[in-house]
């Protein structure tokens, strides 16, 4: 049963009574909200319940919903026309950073946002890496710039940022490592690949977006606050965002970190991604009509 439906099903209740509060923030636990962030919630919940009369659970639900709005933010970053946009994807080995690559592409190029794109193999530590964002290159179209296994990650980017130049390209979509073993080592790495893109790049064409596996809960959490002490992260990219997914982690990200959602992934195709819409999210959250 997906969260959402555990969720309406439990807030049936024509009434709550006082032990429905602590069953509730602990279904919020699960729902990958965190036990501070539960419990802050349902608190400001019985609150809002108390002082609006409410004793029923849809009523409960629709003022919950009200509770967790201001932490579902939406953040636009789509290609600034006219100049060179560069887009660096964090995330450790497994969340789907290369695929979340060549979709982005793809519906920039789609979309008339980009005329011309390139893909940049900036995970020089594993090969199959560097092989799959070539196989996705081949398939869309796509030059990608790449080195050998093995090779500086900065090379890649500063190679991939001169092409760019040199042919006329507007977008550069970088992969990266996703390392966590040695986080010092990750911290330095990333910060080198940002001062080489800053270097060259206007600030509001270059946005870097982390990638975190919306089934990993509160993991993808630890994960945000790691690539965050590295550079800034001007938003999130929710994969396997499924019906294997609880659906809490964009709310408890925000909420941490102020790191607001850009896209959401729910498959494997290239159109398996969409922009973030709040209502929407929360809506399925809390298994209501969007």
């Amino acid at each position: 049963m997906k969260f959402g439906d555990r969720l309406r099903s439990f807030l049936g209740m024509s009434s709550i009574k006082d032990e429905d509060w602590d069953e509730l923030s602990d279904l919020l636990v699960e729902g990958d909200l965190g036990a501070a962030f539960a419990e802050e919630a349902v608190q400001k919940l019985k609150e809002r319940c108390a002082k609006s009369g409410v004793q029923d659970g849809a009523g409960a639900r629709a003022l919950l919903k009200e509770v967790l709005a201001p932490y579902a933010r939406a953040v636009s970053l789509d290609p600034v026309p006219g100049a060179l946009n560069v887009y660096m994807l964090l995330g450790v080995n497994g969340v789907g950073k290369t695929t979340s690559a060549a979709k982005l592409a793809r519906r920039w190029l789609d979309a008339g946002l980009s005329q011309k794109a390139l893909l940049a193999a900036g995970d020089t530590f594993r090969a199959a890496a560097i092989d799959q964002l070539k196989h996705h290159g081949q398939k869309l179209g796509i030059r990608v710039v790449a080195q050998e296994p093995g090779s500086d990650p900065g090379a890649v980017l500063y190679d991939a940022l001169a092409a760019a130049q040199a042919e006329g390209a507007d977008l550069v979509i970088a992969d990266t490592a996703g390392r966590m073993h040695n986080k010092q080592n990750l911290v330095r790495e990333l910060e080198k690949m940002d001062k080489i893109v800053s270097a060259r790049t206007k600030d509001e064409r270059y946005r870097k977006l982390l990638v975190v596996d919306a089934t990993t809960g509160q993991n993808a959490l630890r994960q945000a606050e790691a690539f965050s002490e590295a550079v800034r992260i001007d938003g999130l990219i929710l994969t396997k965002y499924d019906s294997s997914a609880k659906g809490g982690l964009a709310l408890a990200i925000m909420r941490s970190l102020n790191i607001a959602t850009a896209f959401i992934c729910d498959g494997e195709r290239y159109d398996s991604i969409r922009a973030f819409e709040p209502e929407r999210y929360l809506a399925e959250l809390l298994g209501m009509e969007p």
